[in-house]
């Protein structure tokens, strides 16, 4: 049996050594192909593969029947065309929970503090007098401080649950919106019919939602017009939830504080878009996760379920 795994993971051999049965082979995840001699394979673990060499999978591994992506929404696997009734497909949620949650946590804290200001005005050689000494402490209607900042987490599930703690600790109070409404690890979650009522109730705004036909354009101008002229925006989910144009105007016209955006509908960001120039928008190229942690032991957690015939963690191709 031929586990194929991607040169873009490090995976150490001596982790299945208890798996006689099996056999690791490496593979390119960018090459437009797989060799010949692979195309046998049982398994196939996928991470930052590329479209061609996710659609040649597809239409070239007829003895496949398990695949695991490290991705926390693998819409890369879903749309290569793989046929998901003969083929389980598991996901790598859990393993960006802690990089996703940082990031964000970086985002919110360069927004609150001005830092990306503080830089912009280093480059001009510049004294950004006005963000130092003495400031006003909590002012209403201005977010500069988590201290007390009302934070609204849409779309909570495991990365914002990492999230939490750390927002709390710095005194926030949190928030949340999903589909189903609730009590989540001590915060409460509300439906997103409530939205009207959070958003003008928000200082910061975090999106984790995932990316399908259900999220796109989730952010519009309607919603965008609700939150405080103060509010600021930060995505670390997926870029297709936010209306990017309706989001620049916003920007531009001064009707929110700002924006800090990981994720793009078009990645890479296109040169000479327009979000390069908006006023109050901070840009990270999609670096919020990218190294999935403890992907090896769901790896070989998976394959003794797998051998054993038992219930794969994070799979999701019984539900398409």
């Amino acid at each position: 049996m031929k586990l194929l795994y991607p040169t873009s993971l490090r995976l150490n051999p001596a982790l299945i050594a208890g798996f006689p049965t099996l056999t690791l082979h490496p593979y390119n995840p960018k090459a437009p192909t797989l060799p010949a001699d692979l195309l046998d394979a049982t398994i196939l673990v996928t991470w930052a593969n590329s479209a061609a060499n996710l659609a040649f999978a597809a239409k070239n591994l007829p003895q496949l029947q398990w695949i695991q992506s490290l991705a926390a929404g693998p819409n890369d696997v879903l749309a290569a065309g793989f046929d998901t009734s003969r083929v389980k497909v598991c996901t790598g949620s859990g393993l960006h929970d802690h990089t996703v949650a940082e990031h964000a946590l970086g985002l919110l804290l360069t927004a609150a503090r001005r830092f990306h200001e503080m830089r912009d005005y280093q480059a001009q050689g510049k004294w950004p007098g006005h963000l130092g000494g003495v400031q006003p402490d909590r002012e209403p209607g201005t977010f500069r401080t988590l201290r007390d900042a009302r934070v609204l987490v849409w779309g909570f599930g495991n990365i914002a649950k990492c999230l939490t703690p750390l927002l709390v600790g710095l005194g926030a109070t949190v928030r949340g919106v999903a589909r189903t409404p609730g009590v989540r690890g001590g915060v409460e979650v509300f439906g997103e019919d409530r939205l009207p009522e959070l958003l003008a109730e928000t200082d910061a705004l975090v999106m984790i939602l995932p990316g399908d036909a259900s999220t796109r354009h989730a952010l519009n101008r309607e919603r965008l017009a609700m939150l405080p002229k103060h509010a600021w925006l930060v995505n670390v989910g997926r870029g297709s939830s936010v209306d990017e144009d309706a989001l620049f105007e916003a920007l531009e016209k001064g009707e929110i504080g700002g924006a800090a955006l990981d994720v793009f509908e078009t990645e890479p960001l296109p040169e000479g878009d327009k979000l390069y120039k908006a006023k109050n928008l901070v840009l990270s190229p999609h670096a919020a996760g990218g190294r999935p942690q403890g992907a090896e032991e769901l790896i070989v957690d998976n394959l003794r379920k797998f051998l054993a015939g038992q219930d794969l963690r994070n799979l999701i191709s019984s539900k398409l």
